[in-house]
């Protein structure tokens, strides 16, 4: 999943238990739609991105370089989580937010575009009882 500061869903995916979360870096990132804005042209992709110490790699840092995010990525080995630890929660909370709900706690379905639909209805209700919450 990947969420703006708020902690409101962009884009969320299901990959395989065996696959490496690195590898969804890319296709999460792609996935976020243009954001609307009232005035100006439309942004078409955050300014900031912050990940843990599993997506720091050069392919991904010259990949994120080319597309204009500035990445915030803990270097295994030198940087101590401990910095970026601060900012986890943004992250963490949404999550939570997601696995509220009774079906995506446990996984029932056997297919993942089935259990994709259900993370994507999850997303919409949690960005709507966000932005609900702000408008009023």
């Amino acid at each position: 999943m990947l969420s703006d500061a708020q902690g409101i869903p962009l884009a969320v995916a299901v990959s395989g238990a065996n696959m490496h979360d690195s590898l969804a870096l890319k296709p999460l990132i792609r996935g976020i739609p243009a954001v609307r804005s009232r005035r100006g042209p439309r942004r078409r992709r955050p300014v900031k991105l912050r990940a843990d110490k599993a997506y720091f790699s050069a392919e991904h840092l010259a990949w994120l370089r080319e597309r204009g995010l500035v990445a915030r990525i803990a270097r295994p080995g030198i940087e101590s989580g401990e910095r970026l630890g601060r900012h986890r929660w943004k992250i963490e909370r949404p999550i939570a937010w997601l696995f509220g709900y009774r079906r995506l706690t446990v996984r029932y379905e056997r297919k993942g575009s089935h259990f994709l639909a259900f993370l994507g209805l999850a997303a919409a209700l949690t960005c709507y009882k966000k932005l609900a919450k702000l408008a009023t």
